[in-house]
């Protein structure tokens, strides 16, 4: 008996079938990847859902990393658990609110990533980010100004403190943060975020203008447990307390423009 495939299938129909095939073979991979985040559910009160549908989540993936080590994501045993916020609202998917201080809790705009409890390491596995005093080969531009005993301006126009020190990073050779002696806490060291100040001068008098937080708000920004070393999880508690600042520092600033 003779096939008649050959009659009705040509190149064309076969591509297409090829593609159609491949197409939703594509859709299922991404379906399932996308699932790596997210997935299982989690419920408002803080349950998990076992189920993830069709088609189920492909497990966990694991990364090796420089120096071996393995990290396993998805990681639940980081997730912040203690956040000081509550529903807005008493129905499923409402928004969360602050109970307290946002900006020393760690929530909303000020929120930060449970990261590791280590400093940020160059290709020569030494800290990224130090002080000038922990390494003299590095000197600021002769021809920019030397932030170093300026004051520190809050968005109020009042002094919260006076630089004591510029961190810089070995990686980028950039200026990373300031360290600022808090004013009215004699001896409180905190680091403010580069990105987030403006270095003004005037009749050869420099200031240092931060425009997220007020003046008395620099005494309670996060403290350093190494004075000489910064590590990724205080970096981001940092840069969120005066990102959250342009949202939390005052109360107006929380009300709707119109």
């Amino acid at each position: 008996m003779q096939s008649n495939l050959t009659g009705y299938l040509d190149v064309a129909q076969v591509t297409l079938y090829a593609f159609w095939i491949f197409f939703a073979c594509l859709i299922f991979y991404l379906r399932r990847e996308d699932k790596r985040e997210g997935y299982p559910l989690q419920y408002e009160d803080g349950g998990r859902g076992r189920g993830t549908g069709f088609p189920t989540w492909p497990g966990f993936k694991k990364y090796r990393l420089r120096h071996g080590q393995t990290a396993t994501l998805p990681n639940w045993k980081n997730d912040r658990r203690d956040a000081a916020v509550t529903p807005m609202a008493p129905w499923p998917g409402s928004p969360y609110v602050p109970t307290g201080n946002p900006m020393l809790d760690g929530v909303g705009a000020a929120s930060y990533a449970d990261r590791e409890d280590i400093p940020e390491l160059t290709m020569d596995d030494i800290p990224a980010i130090v002080p000038l005093r922990a390494d003299t080969t590095i000197t600021l531009e002769e021809r920019d100004p030397d932030p170093r005993g300026m004051p520190v301006i809050g968005a109020d126009g009042e002094v919260g403190g006076i630089v004591r020190e510029v961190w810089v990073d070995r990686a980028e050779m950039l200026i990373r943060y300031l360290e600022v002696e808090a004013a009215g806490a004699s001896g409180r060291h905190v680091l403010v975020p580069m990105t987030m100040v403006r270095i003004t001068m005037r009749w050869r008098e420099g200031r240092v203008l931060v425009q997220s937080i007020l003046g008395r708000q620099f005494a309670d920004a996060p403290v350093l447990a190494n004075p000489d070393q910064v590590t990724k999880l205080e970096e981001d508690k940092i840069v969120g307390y005066f990102g959250g600042g342009n949202l939390y520092a005052t109360a107006s600033r929380q009300e709707p423009l119109l």
